[in-house]
């Protein structure tokens, strides 16, 4: 198995400008590359991490690298701290909540969450002398996603709506971060309009006209809003999505049945592609860092435009 180096891993750690975007000439960040993707993920899915499983110390790293991301690129935290530590989980286990408040004087108080899972299994039976479930694509891309967009967003300023960026443990425990803010969020009485989550997002969709697909396709105008900002066939569907189900089984669902809002989440994984899922072989090098910038990439006007938009224009179909 590859091992990132100590020193890598230590620079990311203390953030010694990695994790940080810096302008380019036209005022605005940056957008995402291959080596920005492939700094994070490989990080998230190194040995040193050990699967990140929730509870773990190897989770604990991942968490103090989230950290860092967020502060070097001026996410605050949503709540006191980074931290919230799960009400529902016997062991310490904690979401990452990070927020860019909208420059909005009233569309500011309308929350969207842009989520992903940063928990994976941990220690598995050894395959080949390998027990470590590194997770990449499930989940660090995911993670990586968010990472991307919040460093944008968070130099950026330009939503008007509130974004929340949210990197939830305990998914593969049975959803039980997302349930968690869920229901925190939900007690506090916010105004949620969306949540997009992203969950394996690592290598390309085989023969499809679209970059990726949402579960729950049919249940919103989400894809038709994603598109027409896009000006491209950006977000499509799945019939195996449908097929399994995918919609109930990502951390968008706790939200949906919460709120009753347009939570759905953005996939790549098409169940021919990778076959490594909850395997040892869920390896960094296996996933394709070009194609991640892409979907980054993709997604910042689309998220800017929606946070933007004078009226909550996605909704669920009657």
């Amino acid at each position: 198995m590859k091992k990132v180096l100590p020193f890598f891993a230590l620079a990311l750690l203390i953030g010694c400008g990695s994790t940080q975007f810096k302008q380019n000439d036209t005022g605005s960040p940056p957008l995402s590359n291959a080596g920005s993707v492939g700094d994070i993920l490989s990080f998230l899915a190194s040995d040193e991490l050990q699967g990140r499983d929730s509870g773990s110390e190897g989770i604990a790293k991942a968490a103090d690298f989230i950290e860092t991301v967020f502060r070097d690129n001026a996410i605050a935290p949503y709540f006191s701290t980074y931290r919230d530590t799960l009400s529902n989980f016997e062991k310490p286990a904690y979401n990452m909540v990070g927020f860019v408040e909208g420059v909005d004087p009233k569309l500011k108080d309308e929350l969207i969450i842009i989520g992903a899972h940063y928990d994976h299994i941990g220690i598995v039976a050894a395959e080949n002398g390998d027990s470590i479930a590194n997770g990449a694509n499930d989940n660090a891309a995911g993670t990586t996603t968010v990472l991307e967009l919040a460093r944008y967003f968070g130099n950026a300023r330009t939503n008007k709506r509130s974004i929340v960026f949210a990197l939830f443990s305990a998914e593969e425990k049975g959803l039980l971060g997302s349930e968690h803010l869920a229901k925190k969020l939900k007690d506090r009485g916010v105004d949620l309009y969306l949540v997009l989550n992203y969950e394996m997002v690592g290598v390309p969709l085989v023969d499809q006209p679209h970059l990726v697909y949402a579960t729950g396709y049919e249940l919103s105008n989400l894809a038709e809003v994603c598109n027409g900002y896009a000006g491209e066939e950006l977000v499509g569907f799945l019939p195996k999505a449908k097929e399994f189900n995918l919609f109930k089984r990502s951390d968008n669902y706790p939200f949906h049945t919460t709120f009753n809002v347009p939570s759905q989440t953005f996939s790549t994984f098409d169940f021919t592609n990778f076959g490594h899922y909850h395997k040892v072989g869920d390896e960094a090098e296996l996933l394709d860092f070009d194609h991640m910038a892409v979907v980054v990439n993709k997604f910042i006007p689309v998220i800017e435009k929606i946070a933007n938009a004078p009226e909550k224009e996605i909704k669920y179909n009657p």
